[in-house]
């Protein structure tokens, strides 16, 4: 929970309250012991004592009816002690601060007036209608209704800044992701030259001296071993020039969609397999978010090749009330995604526990749905503030 830099202030106006009202409430009972006062108007006092102490803790509570409830009853008890002795008028002040804190909307103020007649009232009845019987309450009352609304504006205010606050770490953490994420990226596309510049040139001419091996002398005893050796070493420069090509995703420069659309194309070529593209030109995101949403589907039409079977697949980006939604979806064989999900956490797969990963970063949800026989889809979810 943030730290809230106006909390001392607000602790020590409570703490003021607190003090004022048990202040007053002690002038009331000395006051019945000095002047020989009845018995009830000491079993009153104690009673809205317990009551005040009691209340305390629902007063901070969020059970809104228990808290009114509870200024209902310390009203009720400090109006019958105010007609048997007139010092308990005093305690109208912390009632009015009560009053402004505890009820809602204008049924604080409201509270606050209708005790400022009843204390007129008793000042009245008690020594007769006086100038400072009528404006004293009604002083009272002003400067009450005055702090009172400044607390109120200080609270609002104090809960703004904290918002911003949150908004502002919020913001950091996502700047640090970016961050993160584009560090990710270079050191991809360093790995996809170097492996490119080294292993993959390397294995391209082990390929091609194998070749020429072959053609320079056919009738060797070891020419089925010179031709195994060429083609485990295609299918080795084949397999890194696929880690080069996931490395380095299609080029973002014209959008998510066209980039989808460009990646769809190629790995249908590639592999052979249909794939229906559909994008929404409105979908638009951060480009962290672009990257991530690429690296999903790139990772998934790397599992639709590898392990569905599949004739047909699809690409769907689309922008509805819940964000932006990126669905991947096959016709091939399909699998159980629980049994998925649990071989990605006690396993070193990468492939959904990465997809996931993602995801989470970016504070969206990742659904996988599938059935043995029946295909399989992974869709990607991102909240509307993604955009």
């Amino acid at each position: 929970m943030p730290h809230r830099t106006l909390a001392p202030v607000f602790a020590g106006l409570r703490v003021g309250l607190h003090v004022l009202f048990a202040a007053l409430l002690a002038l009331v009972v000395v006051r019945v012991l000095v002047t020989g006062g009845s018995a009830l108007a000491l079993v009153l006092s104690g009673v809205l004592g317990a009551v005040y102490l009691a209340g305390l803790g629902v007063a901070r509570s969020r059970r809104r009816a228990a808290a009114i409830a509870w200024v209902a009853v310390l009203t009720a008890v400090w109006a019958a002690l105010v007609w048997l002795v007139p010092e308990a008028a005093y305690l109208v002040f912390p009632l009015f601060f009560l009053y402004l804190h505890v009820l809602p909307g204008v049924a604080g103020p409201l509270a606050v007036l209708g005790t400022t007649a009843l204390t007129i009232a008793a000042f009245a009845v008690h020594g007769g209608l006086t100038v400072g019987g009528v404006v004293g309450p009604l002083v009272g009352a002003g400067v009450a209704l005055l702090i009172g609304l400044g607390y109120a504006a200080l609270d609002r205010r104090a809960a703004e800044r904290e918002a911003l606050m949150a908004e502002l770490l919020a913001t950091r953490d996502r700047l640090a992701a970016a961050e993160r994420e584009q560090g990710v990226l270079a050191e991809r596309a360093r790995l996809a030259r170097e492996i490119h510049d080294t292993v993959a040139q390397g294995l391209s001419s082990i390929q091609m001296l194998l070749h020429a091996a072959e053609r320079a002398d056919a009738d060797s005893p070891g020419l089925v071993h010179v031709r195994l050796a060429r083609e485990t070493a295609a299918d080795g420069l084949a397999e890194t020039r696929r880690f080069i090509r996931e490395l380095t995703p299609p080029r973002l420069d014209s959008g998510l969609g066209p980039a989808l659309e460009r990646l769809g194309r190629e790995w249908s070529a590639r592999e052979g397999i249909s794939v229906e593209i559909a994008t929404d030109d409105d979908a638009e995101l951060p480009m962290d978010a672009q990257t991530a949403l690429l690296r999903i589907a790139q990772g998934a039409l790397a599992n639709v090749a590898q392990h569905s079977g599949a004739a047909h697949a699809g690409i769907h980006l689309t922008r509805d009330g819940e964000g932006v939604r990126l669905r991947i979806s096959d016709d091939g064989r399909g699998f159980d995604p629980r049994l998925a999900e649990d071989a990605a956490a006690h396993t070193d797969s990468f492939g959904l526990r990465a997809m996931r990963e993602r995801v989470e970063q970016l504070d969206g949800r990742l659904d996988v749905e599938g059935a043995l026989g029946a295909g399989a889809s992974i869709t990607v979810i991102l909240p509307g503030s993604a955009s």
